[in-house]
């Protein structure tokens, strides 16, 4: 039996065995976030158990009419003495969750992003899946449940999201065909990408011009660098979860091969988002700052103002992106 094998049997074993789970993700849910915690809700419904969804944060406006999302609860902390696991879905800590109170003795711990700390009393850690919503797929395989119309929107949904629709590096066949089977379920790709990517708000459409109009443009035009402000939200009427997704944008510029967006975070703290193409690795940079993520998709936290911590993030930029240009093939 392989690793994962096991850690997938010994998850199947914790649920058959619990009536009562506790599902939650990180602060500022994404798609993959929220369509891999209601895909697993719906399959424990499905086998007759009682879940509850307690997040930190809402989920972006475009994302409120999918199934099920009424029942997530909005909350800075919880009690846990109730429930027999907590799930936890794409954290490389607890405290990422934003959400107090989860210690349990039974914690799943289940993620796809590098440098996680391994705190369940079942982790399974996957860094080969696109998507934290591929691995929800084979565990709602294992546990036997078959793919709804409900479950299937909400594994699409989240592999949909996290692969940039299908723009980054760590697609694979697997991606493809899990994919294939939500289709077979019910999903409409055509429909899906309309109430993902065209259902945006006002507001973001002019949050959309305010950051491209203030866009800079350095190492030749090869990075392109976003910033936002408080001041920036208020002006265009606009939420932090309208800006989910604006950092591609940069992207789809031929020359651009890597995105840094800096977001004012509390006092004495930046937010840091990047993304890249092809061999440009931006997880490496992240990870010198204490952050993580993917190859092509990687953020951390730093503290300090924006003018002091700048200088030394755009040169490892500079750098990452001269050694993916250096290995890119062809």
């Amino acid at each position: 039996m392989t690793k994962t094998n096991g850690e997938l049997q010994r998850i199947r074993e914790r649920v058959f065995a619990g009536r009562r789970f506790l599902i939650t993700s990180h602060a500022r849910p994404d798609g993959d976030s929220i369509g891999s915690q209601l895909a697993m809700a719906f399959a424990l419904d499905a086998l007759g158990k009682q879940v509850r969804i307690v997040n930190a944060d809402p989920a972006p406006e475009h994302y409120q009419d999918f199934p099920g999302m009424d029942r997530i609860e909005i909350a800075a902390g919880t009690r846990t003495d109730d429930v027999d696991a907590v799930i936890v879905m794409e954290c490389s800590d607890l405290a990422r969750t934003g959400v107090a109170g989860l210690d349990h003795p039974c914690i799943i711990n289940i993620d796809h992003h590098a440098g996680n700390r391994m705190y369940g009393a079942i982790n399974w850690h996957d860094e080969t899946a696109a998507a934290c919503g591929e691995m929800v797929f084979d565990v709602i395989r294992t546990l036997g449940v078959p793919l709804s119309p409900e479950i299937a929107t909400h594994i699409y949904l989240a592999i949909l999201t996290d692969t940039g629709s299908f723009h980054h590096s760590n697609i694979t066949p697997r991606t493809f065909d899990i994919c294939r089977q939500t289709v077979e379920a019910g999903v409409n790709p055509a429909v899906m990408a309309r109430r993902v990517f065209d259902s945006n708000s006002f507001g973001k459409l002019k949050l959309i011009g305010a950051l491209l109009d203030s866009m800079e443009l350095v190492d030749e035009g090869r990075l392109a660098v976003l910033y936002l402000d408080d001041q920036m939200l208020l002006a265009t009427g606009s939420t932090h979860n309208d800006t989910e997704g604006l950092i591609n944008l940069p992207l789809t510029a031929r020359e651009i091969q890597a995105v840094v967006f800096f977001k004012a975070a509390d006092a004495g703290t930046v937010r840091v988002s990047m993304r890249s193409k092809y061999d440009v690795d931006v997880r490496s940079v992240a990870s010198q700052f204490g952050g993580g993520g993917h190859k092509n998709a990687a953020g951390f936290t730093v503290e300090g103002r924006l003018e002091d911590v700048r200088p030394a993030i755009i040169d490892k930029l500079v750098r990452a992106i001269a050694d993916g240009l250096r290995t890119r093939p062809g």
